[in-house]
């Protein structure tokens, strides 16, 4: 009886030790963010996606770190994410209907001013 509680206990240890394997983080630039709207859009936006485990803007350091779990979600589709809010995600750029719906005070200084 104790061998094969020893068993399932070591089987649920692997099992758990599997799957905090796939979580990673990654850090993203993201230059053309300019206030605290910014930085509650692109957080509430990825907390959607299912395999962000958590986010957060930094918007003086002009950056975001997420975790997520990489069997779930790719950092390509973090960053389109980003990019489809209205925002640039280091080398991806801002889709324009997304940049478009953004409020003047988010949109890049030179662009708000155009308007």
């Amino acid at each position: 009886m104790k061998k094969l509680l020893f068993l399932l206990l070591l089987c649920f240890g692997m099992k758990a030790s599997a799957q905090t394997k796939a979580l990673q983080t990654l850090r993203i630039a993201l230059p053309t963010i300019q206030c605290d709207m910014c930085k509650n859009k692109i957080e509430t936006y990825l907390k959607r996606y299912d395999g962000v485990t958590s986010i957060v803007v930094n918007v003086k350091k002009k950056e975001a770190v997420v975790k997520y779990l990489s069997d779930r979600v790719t950092n390509e589709d973090i960053k389109a994410a980003i990019a489809t809010a209205g925002y640039d995600a280091d080398e991806v750029t801002a889709e324009p209907d997304g940049y478009n719906r953004l409020p003047a005070c988010c949109k890049k200084p030179d662009a708000a001013k155009k308007q």
